[in-house]
């Protein structure tokens, strides 16, 4: 089995009214992330046209957000700024159809781990609460994966 297969193959809980259940909590998330969080930031087809984003454009103010981290993160601010805007509106969208959910679910992970203590953690525990909630979806899904109710069960289902 290759890395790949090994990545898609989610782990099957073992009745299907259980993987219903933890499906729920992945799509409203994952939607929540991709079209309050993610849209606004990244030119999505669902982005407000009053945003003026092109499709898979990062709004103009995020690399300049991006570049106050410091570090890396002032080096290359557009990359950054791009791969956190792709992972918030793209990954969400991954991660609600369950296609590749542990690579979108590290990407989310990651992006979650920057907001919380580049960005919200001076400005007080409350307002890392949404970052929170996104990187323990992102945690829980990248160990199961999709359950029966993703693509990538479906991918998996007669190959492996």
């Amino acid at each position: 089995m290759t890395i790949l297969q090994k990545i898609t193959k989610p782990i099957l809980l073992p009745h299907w009214a259980q993987d219903l259940i933890l499906m729920i909590p992945r799509v409203v998330c994952s939607y929540l992330l991709s079209v309050e969080f993610g849209s606004p930031k990244f030119g999505l087809p669902w982005s407000n046209p009053d945003y003026g984003l092109g499709l898979f454009e990062v709004a103009f103010w995020f690399p300049e957000d991006v570049a106050q981290y410091g570090g890396i993160f002032a080096i290359f601010p557009g990359f950054f700024a791009w791969m956190g805007a792709f992972s918030e509106g793209f990954g969400g969208i991954m991660l609600a159809l369950g296609i590749q959910t542990r690579i979108a679910s590290f990407l989310i992970l990651c992006t979650m781990l920057v907001a919380i203590f580049m960005q919200q953690i001076q400005n007080g525990l409350w307002n890392c609460l949404p970052a929170m909630g996104f990187l323990w979806i992102g945690v829980f899904y990248l160990i199961v994966g999709s359950g029966r109710f993703g693509i990538d069960y479906l991918l998996t289902k007669n190959r492996f």
